[in-house]
């Protein structure tokens, strides 16, 4: 049992989550409530991400999903969304030890082609060194729009129809399942929203189909270790019945 798992309870340690995503939201609220810039948000944030990565690790969580950056937020103002992405391209350098340490492997889902060439030069050098571990799955959505997601599904089956490979009888859940970038992922157990909203914002919409969803106030600068355990004790006391009694 590790540090972190000791300070569950019993019964939140039989029926752990085995995926876990989150929507981390509050930053610029945050920093606004505290007379700070925007981008003051997003460098506590990232203390945030660390610490929860950490302790989903440590937790035992085979796969933790950080909703990082959206295809919306390309819409925000040119000098924050530079910043986020410095602010990225710094952690995956800077945090590569920590991740290593606590055997973590990394992966990512979204239109990663959109992403500045520095960002992504950076990406496949931490999912490189860290593809040997076989810890905690670790996937960062980026540019990433669940829409865009399904749609990219829809046209990958229609193509596979249209050129004889497959007959329209045969696409089921399981198939189209198979054509999102989640493919190799089981679907979330547990999906927590930080900052209070209480929206999906386009965010893994077929595959929250039967997740626990847990809303809070606290914004994610101040969503820490601490408040990522009550997640899963509150999930612990839950009881899941998949559309039965």
């Amino acid at each position: 049992m590790t540090a972190r798992a000791a300070h569950l309870s019993p019964q939140a340690r039989e029926v752990l989550p085995a995926h876990v995503a989150v929507i981390m939201d509050g930053n610029g609220r945050w920093a606004k409530a505290n007379g700070l810039p925007r981008v003051e948000g997003h460098r506590r944030g990232v203390d945030s991400a660390r610490a929860v990565i950490r302790t989903a690790a440590e937790a035992g969580i085979k796969y933790l999903t950080l909703y990082t950056f959206s295809a919306e937020n390309w819409n925000r103002p040119q000098d924050e969304v530079a910043s986020i992405m410095r602010f990225l391209v710094l952690y995956l350098k800077r945090e590569l030890r920590e991740l290593d340490s606590n055997h973590v492997r990394l992966e990512t889902i979204g239109q990663i082609h959109r992403l500045p060439e520095a960002v992504r030069m950076q990406l496949d050098k931490t999912r490189a060194a860290l593809a040997h571990n076989q810890g905690m799955t670790l996937i960062l959505a980026l540019s990433y729009s669940s829409r865009a997601e399904i749609v990219d599904a829809v046209r990958a089956l229609a193509q596979k129809v249209k050129d004889g490979k497959m007959e329209p009888g045969e696409i089921d859940e399981k198939a189209f399942a198979h054509h999102l970038h989640t493919r190799h992922t089981p679907d979330p157990d547990l999906l927590i929203r930080t900052g209070g909203e209480q929206r999906l914002s386009n965010f893994l919409l077929w595959q929250i189909s039967y997740s626990e969803l847990l809303v809070t106030p606290v914004a994610w600068p101040e969503f820490r270790a601490k408040e990522f355990m009550d997640a899963l004790e509150e999930y612990a006391r839950r009881h899941r019945r998949f559309g039965t009694v």
